[in-house]
């Protein structure tokens, strides 16, 4: 099986997620959303597949400094996918694309169970 990883390399959970990957014989396709950045047609299409809240993170460095800033949490999904395209650091990762479904973060049980079976 062939899976889209997306992510920031320097992140321990992608390199973690990726390893597993790799260690149980999967190819994937890493697309680094900090360097190429995501569309917002993505982002909408992630939502579509998962809540803006379960994608959006708010344990990020990037989101705790602009809420130093004042930014408060979006209050739609507009306004998050809005918030993610311009500051990707935000976006939870890795997000796997995997049978028309997302994974979204390292979650063992949830790697075997949609991926593995």
């Amino acid at each position: 099986m062939h899976l889209k990883v997306y992510g920031i390399p320097n992140c321990d959970t992608v390199k973690k997620a990726l390893l597993w990957l790799k260690v149980h014989g999967f190819q994937v396709d890493f697309l680094d959303y900090k360097k190429d950045g995501i569309s917002t047609v993505k982002l909408k299409q992630w939502c579509g597949l998962a809540t803006w809240e379960t994608i959006f993170n708010i344990r990020s460095s990037t989101w705790k400094k602009l809420v130093t800033e004042g930014a408060s949490l979006p209050a739609t999904q507009a306004q998050a996918i809005a918030l993610m395209h311009r500051n990707s650091s935000i976006i939870k990762r890795p997000i796997i694309e995997v049978n028309g479904e997302l994974i979204v973060g390292f979650n063992e049980n949830e790697y075997i169970e949609k991926i593995i079976n």
